[in-house]
């Protein structure tokens, strides 16, 4: 095992990753497959939905956050201050403080579930009218799901969208490994290599979505992230490359 392939940007922390590369010698590259962008206006308005028929708004992601406020300036539309904000997590909900002025009494953060923004909940909002902000790539179902279960009125609309890079220059055959995160990953693979075939190259997939979607695509897996004994894929890479040293 000689070279590594990520598919997302570098993270600010390589520490791990640093780690890896002096203890085993790899060579790892970082490549987004794909870059999230934000609807345009025209692209929002054909999901017919009306940002203030809502009275409370979900996130789950900081572009998202970029993409709604951007949205509602460009469609003229001005967010009451009497609008709640339910956020997934303490980061996502410390964003907001990007677009507006930050307020206990309005906005909530989970702690990175579903379960948990369902708890925020509870009886003492539940009569808000609810706008789940979502990804074209992303799945919403395990939130609405539950928004469902307890009766609440929601709706969901999409704000922003993956695109493919150019990959024209990445030379796949000259990795021994890639790590994919998610189903976007595999699009822009198929779009940018139409003829690809895996050969020896081994993949590392990273959530359950991409383990669909790599079936789907018939691409063998090499290892699934994250488990107990590997809840990173730094850590996954580490124990594989123990595992397969000479």
């Amino acid at each position: 095992m000689k070279k590594i392939l990520i598919s997302q940007v570098a993270p600010m922390n390589m520490a791990p990753y640093t780690a890896l590369t002096e203890k085993f010698g790899v060579q790892i590259d970082f490549q987004p497959f794909y870059l999230i962008e934000p609807l345009t206006s025209r692209e929002f308005r054909s999901q017919r939905v009306n940002i203030l028929d809502h009275t409370a708004i979900v996130f789950s992601a900081r572009h998202t956050i970029d993409a709604f406020f951007r949205l509602c300036e460009e469609l003229r539309v001005k967010v009451p201050e009497t609008m709640k904000y339910f956020c997934s997590t303490e980061a996502v909900a410390m964003y907001l403080q990007k677009h507006i002025v930050f307020r206990k009494r309005k906005i909530f953060y989970g702690k990175g579930t579903p379960d948990s923004v369902i708890s925020l909940i509870g009886p003492k909002h539940k009569g808000e009218n609810f706008l789940i902000t979502t990804a074209d790539n992303g799945n919403s179902e395990a939130l609405t799901s539950l928004f469902d279960k307890a009766g609440l009125k929601y709706s969901t609309a999409v704000f922003v969208k993956p695109v493919s890079q150019d990959l024209s220059k990445l030379d796949l055959a000259s990795y021994d490994m890639a790590v994919f995160y998610n189903p976007s990953d595999i699009k822009s693979l198929q779009e940018n290599f139409p003829d690809f075939q895996p050969g020896s190259l081994k993949f590392v997939t990273y959530g359950r979505q991409i383990v669909k979607a790599m079936e789907d695509a018939g691409l063998p897996i090499e290892i699934k992230a994250p488990t107990a004994e590997a809840p990173s894929v730094a850590k996954a890479l580490e124990l594989y490359l123990e595992a397969h040293s000479s």
